[in-house]
């Protein structure tokens, strides 16, 4: 089988889990495992249709870093519900799903994939340390848009984008970031930085919205070709205008808009493979402590088709 990494963007996947999959099925004290059965089936599914030979859950241990929030102080600001000063700020997350993070990652330990986050760093920093230096082909598993910057056919990296729902799951390579956005993927965080992200707080550049970001790309190859030809008179005086005006936001935006890909990572975990007798029945015994039923035996059997 050929060699295959897929790292999976956890929180985008357990959050669509958790609205995807109806409240109905609970653990025995009554509390709700609606999250955890869901990423299970999304596992089992994901490992069934791609047949990854290694997967690692990628985990934000810090979603909204502080170095990126003393850059744009807006970034994710509406979206804190408590500030900690000594620790990552506390997220808006429904009571019930933030009561099954514990069990997510418990039950993604039982079927053996391996956790990796990094201290005051997010998930995507993570997919794109470990994508950027994969000696293998890379599937990003998410929901998330900012991580097409990742994508590259040259190294066989590509997002299996979630937006649309698991039965209608996108394949993300060179080309359909092209024909959606009119960029190159190594233009995408530039890109993002230009026209703005309402859902993360990146105010963008006013006035320049999907449609001239693309054009000035396409014209001026990248952020930096555009403030220079801002600065030289090559832009309208409108336009000029708007970048003069921008210019702080310009200067550090691109930080916080491209992922990481130089964090210290271990070496990523074992291979996909069936689970030895004694690991496989502690699964089964937590899938009954918390009646996770067929969602862990689905998930199971997947990982053991690989073996």
């Amino acid at each position: 089988m050929t060699e295959r990494l897929m790292l999976l963007d956890t929180a985008s996947l357990y959050f669509r889990a958790f609205y995807g999959v109806p409240d109905k099925v609970k653990a025995p004290d009554g509390s709700s495992v609606n999250a955890v059965r869901g990423l299970l089936d999304i596992v089992a599914k994901l490992v069934t249709l791609y047949r990854p030979t290694q997967i690692i859950a990628c985990w934000d241990d810090d979603w909204r870093p502080q170095w990126r929030v003393d850059l744009i102080p807006s970034y994710k600001a509406h979206r804190v519900v408590e500030v900690v000063p000594s620790g990552p700020d506390v997220e808006e997350v429904p009571d019930p799903l933030e009561q099954q993070v514990p069990l997510i990652r418990e039950a993604l330990g039982a079927i053996g994939i391996p956790i990796i986050g990094v201290a005051e760093h997010e998930a995507d920093d993570v997919i794109g340390t470990l994508a950027t230096h994969a000696t293998v082909p890379v599937d990003i598993v998410t929901g998330d848009r900012d991580l097409f910057q990742l994508v590259d056919d040259e190294r066989d990296v590509r997002v299996i984008y979630t937006a649309r729902g698991m039965s209608n799951l996108e394949i993300v390579t060179d080309a359909v970031v092209v024909a959606k956005y009119g960029v190159l993927p190594s233009q995408y965080a530039d890109f993002a930085t230009l026209r703005g992200d309402a859902s993360d707080g990146l105010p963008g550049v006013k006035g320049v919205g999907e449609k001239s970001a693309m054009t000035l790309l396409q014209t001026h190859g990248d952020l930096q070709g555009i403030r220079e030809a801002a600065a030289s008179g090559m832009l309208s005086a409108a336009a000029s205008a708007r970048f003069t005006a921008a210019s702080d936001y310009l200067d550090v935006a691109p930080t916080v808009v491209r992922v990481a890909t130089d964090l210290d990572i271990a070496a990523p975990g074992p291979p996909v493979r069936a689970l030895d007798p004694s690991e496989a029945d502690a699964a089964q015994a937590l899938a009954e402590a918390w009646n996770l039923g067929s969602s862990m035996t689905r998930a199971l059997a997947a990982l053991a088709l690989d073996d």
